[in-house]
């Protein structure tokens, strides 16, 4: 099979990634050989290409938001999976046994394996994943709209959730206790379940809180939250969807032009660049605020910006040094957070409300031997939104 395989990390203006021939991978038990189709170029790849994430497998092949369909299946999984279509995230897999899968916090597990980092990824022909991580997708999106949410949506989701946006919703077929005790919810074959069109059951929708969680705040009586986004790609541009969505007002903080105008499309109330007042009244504060670059000077930004009790979140797998934080800005109950990796939960109520909005994407197409090419777009910010591989 074709694939783009990283030897080594170097600066990915050097063209790092190869083009090679490499045996197809056969199944292991409970997991399921993937023909790629289509898959995501991310942040965390560019992190991975260029060595600021430190190594874990050389060489590898790169690419975590894969979209394909199952070809084979190994001992243990149902056959009739095989012909759906899947999606394999960043999240691999996860031991399941320790304190943390068994609390529902597998996104901590210490033995986790993460897709493109630990094992090959997509950026290849064909893959292997566990069948109980790899997910049935919304049917009305295609390949390559898909691809985004399996790792800009899900982190991006996880990001929202962590700062008070979403609500709770049950997972399709599945009472919560059980489910998050079990780390998700399965369909007849063993597949992790999102609840898509043509399923048993329908998906869910959006449970409003009566207070903090999710938006409508006009529904509730009270002026609309406020949440800001700092930096505007994936992950950015389909948070602001949800959280629109959800009756949040957003504001967003970055630094190009198209970014701005893009953000303003998808719903955003108001867009400009990081250290400017959120809108029109210098007063105004936000509720909440997500941070998608890795410039760690923005939680300095965004802490000035959130009002008291506000949360901001770094929604990146890395950033540059968080500058010192003088005690005022976290007085008042602000509270600053990192986000990490996610659940299947995360994954399984992102396709949900996906579907339900339904998100709008916006991709940008590169083949699989322009894989180079579509890392140095997105370093140098030339990706409108996202960027996809289409591989099959």
């Amino acid at each position: 099979m074709k694939a783009m395989l990283l030897r080594a990390p170097r600066p990915v203006e050097e063209r790092p990634l190869e083009l090679v021939e490499l045996p197809t991978p056969a199944p292991g038990p409970g997991q399921v050989l993937i023909a790629v189709h289509a898959c995501g170029i991310c942040h965390t790849d560019l992190h991975t290409v260029e060595g600021e994430l430190p190594p874990h497998r050389s060489p590898v092949v790169p690419g975590h938001q894969i979209v394909g369909e199952v070809a084979a299946v190994g001992e243990g999984v149902d056959r009739h999976v095989v012909g759906r279509r899947v999606g394999v995230p960043w999240l691999w897999c996860a031991d399941g046994v320790c304190g943390y899968c068994r609390r529902g916090d597998e996104n901590l597990c210490e033995r986790a394996l993460f897709t493109g980092y630990d094992v090959d990824g997509g950026y290849a022909e064909y893959v292997v994943a566990p069948a109980a991580f790899s997910y049935a997708l919304p049917e009305a999106m295609d390949d390559l709209a898909v691809a985004p949410l399996l790792c800009a949506g899900i982190i991006g989701y996880r990001c929202l959730r962590l700062v008070g946006v979403t609500g709770e919703r049950a997972l399709p077929g599945e009472d919560r206790a059980s489910a998050e005790a079990d780390g998700g919810a399965w369909d007849e074959a063993g597949l992790a379940c999102c609840g898509m069109p043509g399923d048993a059951v329908t998906p869910p929708s959006v449970t409003v809180a009566e207070e903090g969680g999710v938006g409508g705040g006009e529904a509730r009586g009270r002026p609309s939250r406020r949440l800001g986004l700092y930096g505007f790609g994936a992950a950015a541009h389909i948070a602001t969807q949800i959280a629109a969505y959800l009756g949040w007002e957003v504001f967003v903080f970055t630094r190009g032009e198209e970014h701005r105008r893009l953000a303003l499309e998808l719903g955003a109330v108001w867009a400009s660049a990081a250290g400017e007042a959120p809108g029109d009244d210098a007063a105004l504060r936000l509720d909440a605020a997500i941070i998608f670059a890795p410039a760690g000077e923005l939680a300095i930004d965004a802490l000035k910006a959130v009002d008291r009790g506000g949360i901001v979140a770094l929604g990146g797998i890395y950033s540059s040094p968080i500058p010192a934080i003088d005690y005022p800005l976290i007085y008042q109950e602000r509270v600053i957070r990192s986000v990490t990796n996610s659940t299947r939960r995360d994954a399984c109520e992102l396709l949900d409300v996906a579907a339900e909005i339904p998100v709008r994407t916006e991709v940008e197409v590169f083949p699989l031997e322009e894989a180079n090419e579509a890392l140095l777009a997105l370093k140098e910010s030339r990706i409108r939104a996202a960027a996809v591989l289409q591989v099959g």
